[in-house]
């Protein structure tokens, strides 16, 4: 089946577009053919370090996400990746309710799964609330407590919110923290992360030695987490 991937959170700054780069980089690093849809105009990850995998797509018209689950049908030996611009689950949610996607899966040979990315904040445990009331137990949510954005998960944890989510189905999943600065040459140099733990041909790196190899091993624990998903 074909596995169409939805990586949101609504709240901007979570860190959707680093858990759609890792899983991108997932997908190439295991041979998995796969096609990336970006919908954030302004700030496209997937487009800017994967561009001979992904494409823009508008997703807040109906048109736009009738095109990614076309693609999707029409090609089912290839992962279909959307990293959610901010403040797109509503419209989302509108669109798989009137279009009956989670009826017709089975017809289309699709499987559908829904990445929730969590910083430690309040706004996205109260959003989680709202995925879960809306598509817990009908939809498979993975939920992706991102340590790059917050280690203290405090307030999830003490909400029963977590809990809930496991008894709904979720799969609870964890990015661990890379250094900020880490972080931040990759992205100034515009890298994928596999790049970024490999010493340049010309000898040089924006990374020290030490640094390319704690992205390594970041990208392998990375990897251990998202293959208990089975994407």
């Amino acid at each position: 089946m074909t596995g169409l991937h939805f990586i949101g959170g609504e709240k901007g700054g979570v860190g959707k577009s680093v858990v759609a780069r890792v899983l991108a980089q997932y997908f190439i690093d295991r041979n998995t053919p796969f096609v990336g849809f970006d919908s954030d105009a302004s700030h496209g990850s997937l487009i800017r370090f994967y561009s001979e995998f992904a494409a823009p797509v508008v997703a807040d018209k109906y048109e736009g996400l009738d095109h990614i689950v076309e693609v999707a049908a029409e090609q089912p030996e290839r992962r279909v990746l959307v990293d959610l611009a901010a403040q797109t689950y509503g419209f989302l949610a509108q669109w798989i309710e009137e279009s009956g996607l989670l009826d017709l899966r089975g017809e289309l040979g699709l499987s559908l799964t829904y990445w929730h990315v969590m910083d430690s904040g309040r706004d996205s445990a109260d959003l989680l609330v709202k995925l879960l009331d809306q598509f817990g137990g009908r939809l498979p949510i993975v939920v992706v407590l991102n340590e790059v954005r917050g280690g203290d998960f405090t307030i999830l944890q003490s909400a029963g919110t977590l809990d809930r989510a496991k008894s709904l189905g979720a799969t609870v999943i964890t990015l661990g923290r890379l250094q900020d600065s880490t972080m931040q040459k990759i992205d100034a140099h515009n890298t994928s992360f596999w790049a970024a733990g490999q010493r340049s041909s010309n000898g040089g790196s924006s990374l020290g030695l030490l640094e390319r190899q704690r992205v390594k091993n970041w990208l392998n624990r990375a990897y251990a987490e998202i293959a208990r998903v089975e994407p």
